[in-house]
């Protein structure tokens, strides 16, 4: 808990520290590992980069970034206005006191057979495709909430070092749950992948949607997916329902978020969880 009461703090504390010209940008949120950015461009941008890779902007000229698990400690905001000029805005990105682990043995060997690697290509490919979906969503706007409420089993982040090899990460959060609890959308938006009729290997019953500007949810793990690719949901939708498909030692829910190639905290993005009913 103590690891999630220190996240909560440096998204509240501290803000992006700009550069000159930077006034033109109007920015809300945190810039931190693993959190989101949301904000509206100088009026009359005509191209919109974060560390020279292009945002999108809305006609209102908002737009949303997010900064990686693993994200450097600075970055850097540039508009291209059409006379020619650029105006930058500057961010520090605050460190994250992530939770290691670490362990006194080796680390086990990956038993990846021939026929294993044969069914996960196409998994992996179809989430890889699912990604690069562009949809009409707007859920990046609102304000998210938890797709399902109750006790945080894992923290994003949190990783493990065998012997001074690291593992890999944890790249959502767990929420501990029965089978059959009801999931809900936690912002409007458009389902781009549905493993509904066979389970993926690793993930199970794999449900994605997309919110826009390159912000994405997936849920794993699931007993049952409710909507259908293309289905376009609203927040506080029922989605699927808890389960333990897939690689999983029990029940729960999984709920990991990208922003383009960078994976971010679901913490950070619908805040502290709330009480159960």
């Amino acid at each position: 808990m103590r690891a999630i009461a220190a996240a909560l703090l440096l998204l509240i504390a501290g803000t992006a520290t700009a550069q000159p010209g930077a006034a033109d940008f109007h920015l809300s949120g945190q810039a931190i590992q693993g959190g989101a950015l949301t904000g509206t461009a100088p009026s009359g941008t005509v191209m919109l980069l974060l560390d020279d890779k292009p945002v999108s902007v809305d006609a209102d000229g908002r737009f949303l970034i997010a900064f990686d698990r693993d994200a450097p400690p600075t970055a850097r905001l540039s508009a291209r206005m059409p006379d020619g000029r650029t105006l930058d805005q500057s961010l520090t990105v605050a460190p994250r006191d992530w939770r290691i682990e670490r362990i006194n043995a080796p680390m086990r060997p990956t038993k990846s057979t021939e026929a294993f690697l044969a069914l996960r290509k196409p998994e992996l490919e179809a989430i890889a495709a699912a990604r690069t979906t562009v949809t009409d969503a707007q859920g990046w706007r609102q304000r998210f909430v938890w797709p399902r409420m109750g006790r945080i089993s894992g923290l994003f982040g949190a990783q493990r070092i065998y012997q001074g090899t690291p593992g890999a990460y944890h790249g959502g959060v767990d929420v501990a749950a029965a089978t059959g609890e009801p999931v809900v959308a936690p912002a409007d938006g458009v389902v781009i992948l549905a493993a509904s009729d066979k389970p993926f290997t690793l993930e199970g019953h794999l449900l994605m949607i997309d919110h826009g500007h390159g912000l994405n949810s997936a849920f794993l793990h699931l007993s049952r997916i409710d909507v259908k690719v293309g289905d376009h949901v609203a927040q506080g939708q029922r989605i699927g329902a808890v389960g333990a498909t897939g690689r999983a030692t029990g029940p729960h829910l999984h709920w990991g978020m990208k922003w383009n190639d960078a994976r971010i905290d679901p913490l950070l993005i619908a805040g502290p969880m709330p009480a159960e009913r």
